[in-house]
């Protein structure tokens, strides 16, 4: 039985009225304790059982300590069955994806009397390759380069014998572990309302949250750069991370849930770079599989939210840059100064290196501050790189 067979049979009316109990309105969360199924699923989320190693919990790539990322600040540990596979990708945070919209290739907006395509958004993974935060958790599970279980039945047995089965069947009915697709799919539902549940994932509890509700002022510095996040001209950062708060009054979010491609230099630290003809090309693969066809999205990769991205020590999906202060130099240098960043081959640059040359057309080179030439002024100085870099370490979260 695949995944993808299991993700769809995740949303079938049956399971999902067996957990119905369990739903809290988002506003109650914060103020009540976790349902049945949210401490179940918070014991399945510690688990290292699950994995084939017995090694590897969620909670392996995914820390509270690190804002729900990777304990080493970027990259997983090794994984797999026998904990011998490298990782390809950095490890996003599993904060703020509550409101994460469902993966579309065409995502519109609205300018009055016209619509604008703006391309793929949504999903949840790098690659949106999951539609909602249950089949995301099944991913992990059944990937021979994370937690390596063959498939759903030995996972299923490994349930069975957790020291929490009792309260799978006691909230999924007894016969829940006669079909190892129910029993599959019930954990990873208990792990969905854990994280919708558990205001740890979603504490909006920065600096920057605290001056939005007018509990806290921010220093010049921090406004200066606030002022250049929202500069079309300068940092540009709003048009992909927007500051406004959402329906209802909520947070922000710092992401548009929209895919691009950056142009962000190879990492040769990633074991899998060392073949030079292998390339992770996001949206159409290798991870994701039902997209290799559409080769206008190949080196498409979701935006990030930035909250907690000063506590970050690797950015971009490659962990390619190891801190702000290299994204922004990144960011406002890769067109003016090319040969910062990436190789000369035979006496000819290879910008965008990380990609085929076939592919090498897909990267943004017209919206600010990637619409320069060689040799252009960058779009930001060093003063105002600090400058942003101090308004984005307001986007924190303070955990207690």
């Amino acid at each position: 039985m695949t995944a993808r067979v299991v993700a769809a049979w995740l949303c079938s009316a049956a399971l999902a009225s067996a957990a119905a109990g369990a739903a809290l309105p988002a506003a109650d969360v914060a103020a009540t304790s976790l349902s049945a199924t949210a401490q179940l699923g918070r014991q399945i989320f510690f688990d290292p059982s699950l994995s084939a190693s017995g090694q590897l919990s969620c909670a392996s790539c995914h820390s509270p300590a690190f804002a729900y990322s990777s304990p080493s600040g970027g990259f997983a540990p090794m994984a797999g069955a026998l904990l011998d596979q490298p990782p390809l990708r950095t490890v996003p945070s599993l904060r703020y994806l509550d409101h994460t919209p469902r993966f579309t290739r065409h995502y519109y907006l609205d300018h009055g009397e016209e619509r604008e395509d703006e391309g793929p958004a949504g999903g949840f993974m790098l690659d949106g390759r999951a539609d909602n935060l249950h089949a995301q958790a099944l991913l992990p599970w059944l990937d021979a380069a994370e937690m390596g279980n063959a498939n759903i039945e030995g996972l299923a047995r490994r349930l069975r014998i957790a020291a929490y089965s009792a309260s799978l069947q006691q909230l999924f009915g007894a016969a829940v572990f006669e079909d190892a697709r129910r029993a599959v799919a019930a954990a990873a539902l208990a792990l969905e309302r854990f994280e919708l549940e558990d205001p740890s994932f979603h504490p909006y509890s920065s600096r920057f949250d605290h001056f939005l509700a007018g509990q806290e002022t921010l220093t010049g510095q921090e406004l200066r750069g606030l002022q250049l996040f929202v500069d079309p001209l300068k940092g540009n950062c709003a048009a992909c991370h927007p500051n406004t708060r959402g329906p209802g009054g909520r947070g922000p979010q710092f992401t548009d849930y929209a895919y691009r491609a950056l142009g962000v230099p190879r990492n040769p630290e990633i074991a899998a770079n060392a073949e030079p003809n292998f390339y992770d090309l996001g949206l159409c693969g290798p991870r994701r599989t039902d997209l290799r066809a559409e080769t206008q999205y190949c080196g498409y990769f979701k935006t990030p939210s930035l909250r907690n991205s000063a506590r970050r020590q690797r950015f971009f999906h490659n962990g390619r840059f190891h801190t702000l202060e290299q994204v922004l130099q990144f960011y406002a240098q890769r067109d003016t100064a090319p040969q910062r960043w990436y190789p000369s081959v035979r006496g000819q640059l290879r910008r965008f290196d990380d990609l085929p040359a076939r592919y090498r057309d897909r990267v943004d080179t017209s919206d600010p501050p990637f619409d320069r030439r060689p040799g252009d002024a960058a779009a930001l100085s060093a003063q105002e790189i600090g400058d942003l870099i101090a308004f984005l370490k307001t986007l924190d979260d303070q955990d207690p």
